[in-house]
């Protein structure tokens, strides 16, 4: 006789073995109604998994936070049914719940159109309206395989043939659809209301390039309607939002195929680049940084005895010359080592910071591309901090203090804080690891921040600090990185000479604020919709003629402007002033100047701000005194305006 312990603390004692759809209908006919499934002893289940033991027992409804996901992966299931109703030649392969939603790949002798995601998506509707019994069946793995290969479905075979021997093969079929998966689901198709099909994209079988494309169809589920058009305008303003588009639309930058993964870019790109690159710099001198600079192209020896050859190979870009085999640099802690071991080091010395803009190259498959986002040639704002022991954890209390004040000089304030531990695949003893990774909690403890734990995840020379910053609509964007290497500079052969006259081998800090300057200006043209800030903006302003008679006015406020040091240029173009405004508008120029007769007689101009608004006719020395107070760089105005 099971004895049912309820959340509440409550006890229900059974005279028999029963289903949590029936412990549920036991408690109220209301939560029966509501339930989407259960958790015994906090593994989740099916409603209709049967309790046959004492057991700690939780109906999940709507309410709960686990209702998402059921519903996420339920609507997966939802939407392979569809496909293969429309599309009986197509083979279902994985469809699981991801970060806002959940996609399926399908192998198809066609791309899917959007037409076909509109069918899909009414098919899938349809299929709700019929309410269909969700089945949880269990089979051997013969039979599972051997139902699967006869109805063509070789992906499912080969993941059958992957999973240990030792578990059980869950099965569940809904009306005419019979499908792999672990579970658990809702009881019906008719639970699963609030849904739409978002997008389509190729992907390999497996993750692999060298396997075959299949098609992905991406998704998204809610509990309620509201919540998924809360979604979708976010999704919306996303793209309105997306950097590639902006790119082009703000001539910032461009990608092509002669250069995969390569970014070409333009003047007003390279200017937000510049600005930010200097203010770093700036940042880093005053923080007791010294900028150096290391080759791009180095020998294979070095990689190896680092490494990086046997860890990171598969990512390298490689090259022979004169019976020698060198390899383009993915990162450059390695020069970095070799800048400190010149010459012999003093403790005296520690802690010695060493930075670089370094440009680095990943081999990274190009079906991982993404914009400027994710790419294979990239630049780091990276740093490699050489100290002892001892000054482990007043450095990284230093360096989160100003990675936190850099983040905040550029709108970012909401942070996440996660520890990555040792991989399985990683170079050093556990002796090591172990010092290393208490090393970083006692540092992130004595700062009072509030962090995760992701096990597993750390570099293979060291443990890591991630910093994920929140931008504008409210996405985690990792960037910053702290990872604590006890290993490394042993490998290299670093030492300095101790107080006690012996030769050690230094701690090596390896971090990055922005982790890599594309992708951080990428992030920063979403997180500002291309409306930069006064000082990053590539032209802080632009003096528009009316007619010709103020082009030499013009000209030369666009001179003065620049000679005082601001980003200006002025438009002589003969076309109506209404249609130069709108153009510039788009281009989100910070001030637009607009010179007519009367600003042209009084010495002055007559100054709209981005958005529209009309300031009204200002003396140039004033409005130039009110540009050069925007235009000053955070740093430069200090740290007292912010909260860190």
């Amino acid at each position: 006789m099971p004895l049912i312990q309820l959340p509440d603390g409550a006890q229900r004692e059974f005279v028999a073995p029963l289903s949590v759809r029936d412990i549920a209908a036991a408690i109220s006919p209301s939560l029966a109604r509501n339930a989407l499934g259960g958790a015994v002893d906090g593994r989740q289940v099916d409603l209709g998994f049967v309790v046959d033991r004492d057991a700690l027992v939780r109906i999940i409804t709507e309410k709960d936070p686990e209702a998402l996901d059921l519903l996420r992966h339920s609507t997966a299931h939802l939407l392979a049914h569809a496909v293969k109703e429309l599309f009986p030649a197509a083979q279902v392969t994985i469809g699981p719940v991801i970060e806002e939603g959940f996609f399926y790949d399908f192998a198809f002798e066609r791309p899917f159109t959007p037409d076909d995601l509109a069918a899909i998506e009414a098919r899938m509707r349809e299929i709700v309206t019929r309410d269909l019994a969700v089945e949880r069946m269990v089979w051997s793995r013969e039979e599972a395989r051997g139902f699967f290969e006869a109805q063509g479905e070789h992906y499912k075979a080969q993941i059958i043939a992957s999973i240990p021997s030792e578990e059980d093969l869950s099965i569940y079929r809904q009306g005419n659809f019979t499908d792999l998966c672990r579970g658990p689901h809702v009881p019906s198709t008719g639970r699963l209301k609030v849904f739409k099909l978002t997008k389509l994209a190729g992907a390999y079988w497996r993750g692999d390039s060298h396997n075959e494309m299949l098609q992905r169809v991406y998704g998204t589920a809610f509990v309620r309607k509201e919540d998924l058009e809360q979604y979708l305008l976010r999704i919306e303003e996303a793209e309105r939002r997306d950097h590639r588009r902006l790119g082009r639309q703000l001539d910032l930058f461009h990608l092509q195929d002669e250069a995969p993964g390569m970014v070409f870019w333009h003047p007003n790109g390279w200017t937000i680049w510049q600005q930010i690159e200097q203010y770093l710099r700036r940042v880093l001198t005053r923080e007791g940084y010294r900028e150096v600079r290391t080759p791009q192209v180095l020998d294979r020896g070095l990689w190896e005895r680092s490494g990086h050859w046997e860890n990171f190979r598969e990512n390298m870009f490689t090259t022979e010359s004169e019976s020698r085999d060198f390899a383009v640099k993915p990162m450059n802690c390695p020069g970095h080592v070799q800048i400190f071991n010149q010459g012999v080091r003093s403790y005296r010395e520690l802690p010695l910071r060493l930075a670089e803009f370094g440009s680095c190259h990943r081999n990274e498959p190009s079906g991982a591309l993404h914009g400027i986002m994710r790419v294979r040639g990239f630049t780091q704002d990276d740093a490699h901090i050489f100290c002892t022991e001892a000054q482990v954890r007043a450095e990284v209390v230093a360096f989160v203090g100003l990675l936190r004040r850099v983040y905040a000089d550029f709108g970012f304030s909401d942070l996440l804080i996660k520890l990555s531990t040792r991989p399985v695949k990683r170079v050093g003893s556990d002796d090591q690891w172990d010092n290393a990774e208490n090393s970083l909690k006692e540092a992130l403890d004595e700062l009072g921040l509030a962090w995760a734990l992701q096990p597993g995840e750390g570099a293979f020379y060291g443990p890591k600090i991630e910093f994920s910053l929140k931008d504008s609509l409210g996405r985690m964007w990792q960037c910053g990185t702290l990872q604590l290497d006890f290993s490394m500079p042993g490998r290299l052969d670093a030492s300095y000479v101790a107080d006690e006259n012996t030769r050690r081998v230094p701690v090596m800090l390896h971090r990055a604020i922005l982790g890599s300057l594309e992708r951080f200006i990428g992030i920063l043209i979403e997180h500002y919709a291309g409306a930069f800030p006064v000082w990053l903006a590539p032209m802080q302003a632009v003096v528009l003629n009316i007619s010709e008679a103020q082009r030499a006015y013009t000209e030369q406020v666009a001179a003065d402007l620049r000679a005082r040091g601001m980003r200006v240029q002025a438009d002589l173009r003969n076309e109506k002033i209404t249609y130069k405004i709108r153009e510039h508008s788009l281009q989100k120029v910070p001030y637009l100047l607009v010179v007519g007769d009367r600003e042209v007689a009084d010495g002055a101009v007559a100054v709209r701000v981005r958005g529209g608004e009309d300031l009204g006719q200002m003396a140039l020395d004033a409005f130039s005194a009110r540009l050069l107070s925007e235009a000053r760089s955070p740093e430069a105005l200090g740290h007292d305006h912010r909260e860190v």
